[in-house]
Order: structure tokens, then sequence, then C-alpha cells
């Protein structure tokens, strides 16, 4: 006959670990990591990086001596980078829907802002990570050329930071056209129809100064171009404020509502 036994108390659990929620740094690290899990991010990262080396090895062949200096060739670098990387960002927020994991992840992490805070700094991150291997690509592509044009060498910390910033904004964008509509394909397609639609409409001549103002093709062009004046810097924060802030602000509020499936 056996003895009877009876449950025992359960072990207490260390008041240091009980009722922790995770550090924002392991939320950014999850964040990155959902980036490569899907193929659609795996192929969009290594046809970034793929486009990045062909654009960059057809101006050292097809190129001028002036289009072979590491400022040039730096701006080439980072163009799909500044394209491609948003729809990453779109598919990092909208994917926690059209997969059906907000779910999981929100009730692993009730704080829905935090969650956004680190897709927003995961994708600050990898625009970052980005932009400094367009650098080094272009700078070994022009060590390779090896031109008499004057200036080859010549990039300023300022020119640096433009172009970093027209790579960050475009990631930060992407995220916020995600995080507003919540789905792939109709955050994909507006992410590129509605600048377009507004460049078109600018082109109305009653609307030529208000376009200057608010057309990232207008305002936005001279972060790779040249140092800025003061004036073209409002320019350009105002377009940000309008296209980059504001559908980060206003998905941020529809996340917080949504109600999750």
């Amino acid at each position: 006959m056996s003895a009877t036994t009876f449950p025992t108390a359960a072990t207490p659990l260390d008041p240091a670990t009980r009722d922790t929620r995770p550090t924002l740094a392991r939320l950014i690290a999850v964040e990155l990591r959902k980036m490569v899990d899907t193929r659609a991010g795996l192929w969009l990262l290594l046809a970034t990086g793929g486009l990045t080396l062909l654009i960059v090895v057809v101006v050292c062949i097809t190129g001028e001596a002036t289009d072979q200096t590491w400022a040039r060739l730096t701006e080439a670098a980072t163009l799909p980078a500044s394209v491609l990387l948003p729809i990453i960002g779109i598919l990092l927020v909208s994917s926690e829907w059209s997969q059906r994991s907000a779910l999981v992840t929100f009730a692993l992490v009730p704080h829905r802002g935090r969650v956004l805070l680190a897709k927003l700094l995961a994708g600050v991150g990898l625009a970052i990570a980005a932009f400094v291997l367009c650098i080094a690509v272009a700078a070994v592509a022009t060590a390779v050329t090896a031109t008499t044009a004057p200036g080859q060498w010549s990039l300023s910390l300022a020119m640096l930071l433009q172009i970093l910033v027209n790579v960050v904004q475009g990631m930060v964008m992407g995220i916020g056209f995600g995080a507003l509509f919540l789905a792939s394909a109709p955050g994909i397609v507006f992410y590129f129809v509605l600048p377009i639609a507004w460049s078109i409409i600018g082109e109305i001549d009653a609307l030529t100064g208000v376009a200057e103002w608010l057309d990232g093709s207008k305002s936005l062009d001279p972060l790779t171009d040249h140092l800025m004046s003061a004036t073209e810097w409002a320019r350009a924060c105002t377009t940000l404020l309008v296209w980059t802030a504001l559908p980060v602000v206003a998905g941020w509020m529809r996340i917080r509502r949504e109600e999750l499936k």
C-alpha cells in the first residue's frame, strides 16, 4: 500500500525577479531578430546589400571621375537602403497583425508603447548599421578607383550626418505607416503613392510655395546633395514633421486602441 502524499507549498519567488518586465534592450534585440525571421525581411536585407554593391560597382566602371569620389559613391551606396529599408519597417509593425502574433506580443509586454518604441529603436539601429556599411563600401570603392578628381576624399562630418538623416527618416516613416495601417499591402502602397501624389499636386502653380515645405522630393533631396542652409533645414524639418512624425503618432494612437485578435 502506497503512502499518501500531500502537495508541498510552492517555492516562493525571488522578490528581485518577481513581476519584472523585459528590458528595453531585450525588446530591441527581439525586434531586430523579427526583421530576419520572415523570408520577406531576409530577402529585402539581402537585396539591399546586393543592390548597394551593384550600384557602386556600376558607378566605378561607367561613371565619370567626378562621380567616383567618396561623397558621390556614398550617396549612390545609400540609395538602396533609403528605398528598401522602409519596407522592412512597415513589415516589422504590420506583421504583428497579419501573422496574428500581436496577441502574444502584447500579452508578454502589455505596455504597447514600449513595444512600438522598441520597434522604432531597432529600425533606427538597422538604418545606422546599413549607413555605416555603405560608407565602408564607398570608401573601398574610392580607394580602388584612385581617380585624380579634386576632393576625392572630401566628405565632411556635416554631410555624413545629413546622409544619415536621409536613411534614418525613411525607416522611421516606414514604421509610422506600418503602425498607421497595420497591414502590409496598404502600408507599402500608401508609403510610395501618397508622396508621389503630393509631388504631382505640388506642381500646381498655386501650391508651389507649399510644396517647397511639404514635398519630400524638393525639401529632402538637398540632404544628400550639399550642405544645407538654415532655410533648407527648416523646410526639411517641416516635411519630416508631417510625413514622419505625424504617421508615428497616429500609428501609436491606433495601436493603443486596436483590438487584439
